[in-house]
């Protein structure tokens, strides 16, 4: 036999001198072994990529992974291993169903925490582009609470602002409609309220003179918004409003960039609604199919334990489990005859030893 199959069988925990007697049964156990050593294998990267991102931006970031993945695909493989190990073939179909229902349970569980991380990867662009909406509007619901905030404590000051604004405008409005009609007035232009002759009269002097009280006032009126908006900066700056800024794309992407993996997870969990909060078919079946997969995947080795007949291998590990404990019954009561007939020199030592402590 080949040393990958040897290989396969060591995965799959069978006796190998006694499962090379039975050729027919070779592929079987070395496509259970081939099983849970991708299952284990899937783990590894799985468990290593999700530790990728817990001890991202620290010093041996990489290696921490390496090797914690390593370690979560040796348990997974073990612990894949012991459970199709223990599935005992000599019951009936349905005893072995009980007996292989709270492993299939635990594979259940285990290929959704191994297809996790991996879902992550295979969403990393839809990932990254999520977390990039989500971090702006974050980041945008911030500066609003805070501009509110601000526009409550000081109410006084912003009112004012906004009153001054209001008349500034209306005098600047006031002011352009009144020009039109001097305008009007020099030019000859007869309306309701000019003269219709032209020239610059007495009527159109008395309207120049007007304007020029406005336009005065007007520069008042934008002196009092300048010195007003300088006061509310000054505040803003000390709350800190000013600090705050909508994201840019560079810093948009460093925090994409350092994010953890409950922030992607939390992503890939949006994945599966729009904007407008209806479900995404389309990207939600991508998700659990993915996620079925790998759980079929981790079930598979029990499945195909549970589904084959008894076989030869089987047989002979039976017969040899028996005799093996026949053996160690055997020995316990040949060691427990032994001890009664060395009851009476047991018994003739001791007296003999009394007898010389006396």
């Amino acid at each position: 036999m080949s040393d990958i199959n040897r290989f396969f069988w060591r995965c799959a925990g069978v006796h190998q001198e006694t499962l090379e007697k039975y050729p027919e049964e070779h592929s079987k156990y070395t496509a259970i072994g081939a099983t849970i050593f991708f299952t284990g294998l899937f783990a590894s990267l799985s468990g290593g990529y999700a530790m990728y991102f817990v001890f991202s931006g620290g010093a041996f970031d990489w290696l921490l992974a390496i090797v914690f993945g390593i370690i979560w695909g040796l348990a997974i493989f073990n612990m894949d291993r012991y459970i199709v190990l223990s599935i005992n073939k000599s019951k009936s179909g349905l005893m072995q169903l009980l007996q292989a229902l709270p492993r299939i349970l635990l594979a259940i569980l285990i290929g959704l925490v191994i297809s996790r991380p991996l879902e992550l990867k295979i969403f990393d662009k839809e990932i990254r582009e999520n977390l990039r909406v989500r971090f702006l509007a974050d980041q945008r619901a911030k500066i609003d609470t805070l501009n509110s905030t601000f526009n409550k404590k000081y109410a006084n000051e912003v009112s004012l602002l906004k009153a001054i604004t209001v008349e500034r405008d209306s005098l600047e409005a006031s002011i352009k409609n009144d020009r039109t009609k001097l305008n009007y007035e020099i030019f000859g232009n007869k309306t309701t309220e000019t003269s219709g002759v032209m020239g610059y009269g007495p009527y159109a002097k008395m309207k120049e003179e007007e304007l020029k009280k406005k336009e005065g006032y007007l520069d008042t009126l934008r002196n009092k918004i300048t010195t007003q908006q300088n006061a509310i900066r000054q505040k803003q700056k000390f709350e800190g409003i000013l600090d705050q800024k909508v994201l840019s794309n560079a810093s948009l992407d460093s925090a994409v960039n350092v994010a953890g993996f409950a922030d992607r997870n939390s992503a890939l969990g949006n994945l599966r609604y729009d904007a407008n909060g209806k479900v995404n078919e389309s990207n939600a079946n991508a998700v659990f199919f993915i996620a079925l997969l790998f759980v079929f995947l981790e079930c598979l080795p029990v499945i195909v334990k549970l589904l084959a007949g008894k076989d030869p291998y089987d047989n002979e590990v039976q017969n040899q489990r028996t005799i093996h404990d026949y053996e160690s019954d055997t020995n316990v009561t040949v060691q427990k005859e032994a001890v009664d007939r060395l009851k009476d020199t047991y018994v003739d030592v001791s007296i003999n030893k009394r007898m010389k402590e006396l």
